[in-house]
C-alpha cells in the first residue's frame, strides 16, 4: 500500500500502516542526528523544553550539507539519510518522550525502537542512501535552525517544510513489525538450507 501523510500524523492513521508499504510526507520533518538526540533528552530531565515540538512530525536522521544564497537564507545541498543504528541506544526514549510521528533513516533500527514505535504509535521509513539530492529536491522551506552554534552543520536540528517527501518504505510499524530483522531471520534460515545442501 501507499500512504501520502502530512504532518502532524493522525494516530489513527499510523496504525492503518504496515511493514512494506510505501509513505510520502508533507509538512515538518527536522533533522536529528546523535548530538541533537541527547541534548534534547538533556533539556527534558531538566525540566526544560526543546526549541522544536517533535509531536507527530517526521525525524530525519540526517546531516544535511545546506548554503546561504545570496539573500542570507539557508538552502539545502544535499540531505542523504544517517545509518540509524547509531540512534538505538536512545530512540526508544526520545520516541518515549517526544512523541514524533515517524522516523526517517537508513538501515533500519533494532528491538528498543520497534518496541517504543508498538507502544508509543510511531513509524520507521527507510530512505534509500544515496538519494541526498532526491531528498533535497522534496525540501521547500528551511524553517528554521537551532543549535547551529553548539553543534555545527550536520548535527544540529534544521526545521525543514517537505512536499512528498519520499518514497519511504516502512521498516517498522506501530504492531511490532520489523522488515529488517525479518529479512536477517530469512537470510541466516535461507544460509543455513544452502549449507545443508552443499
Amino acid at each position: 500500500m501507499e500512504y501520502h501523510l502530512t504532518t502532524p500524523i493522525p494516530p489513527e492513521e499510523l496504525k492503518k500502516i504496515k511493514i512494506g508499504d510505501v509513505v510520502y510526507v508533507t509538512g515538518t520533518v527536522v533533522t536529528a542526528r546523535d548530538e541533537a538526540h541527547l541534548k534534547a533528552l538533556e533539556l527534558h530531565k531538566e525540566g526544560k523544553q526543546p526549541p522544536v515540538d517533535f509531536q507527530g512530525i517526521g525525524l530525519f536522521h540526517c546531516g544535511p550539507v545546506m548554503k546561504k544564497n545570496e539573500q542570507g537564507e539557508w538552502t539545502v545541498v544535499a540531505a542523504g539519510p544517517t545509518t540509524s543504528a547509531r540512534m538505538e541506544i536512545f530512540q526508544d526514549e526520545f520516541i518515549k518522550v517526544f512523541h514524533p510521528g515517524m522516523i526517517i533513516g537508513k538501515g533500519g533500527m533494532g528491538a528498543r525502537t520497534t518496541k517504543a514505535c508498538q507502544e508509543e504509535t510511531c513509524i520507521y521509513g527507510y530512505f534509500t542512501g544515496g538519494a541526498a539530492l532526491l531528498a533535497a529536491d522534496r525540501i521547500k522551506k528551511v524553517k528554521d535552525v537551532f543549535w547551529y552554534e553548539e553543534l555545527g552543520m550536520p548535527e544540529c536540528l534544521w526545521n525543514f517544510e517537505v512536499e512528498e517527501f519520499g518514497p519511504l518504505t516502512i521498516t517498522i510499524d506501530t504492531h511490532g513489525g520489523n522488515l529488517t530483522d525479518e529479512s536477517k531471520k530469512n537470510i541466516e534460515a535461507n544460509k543455513e538450507k544452502i549449507l545443508q545442501e552443499l
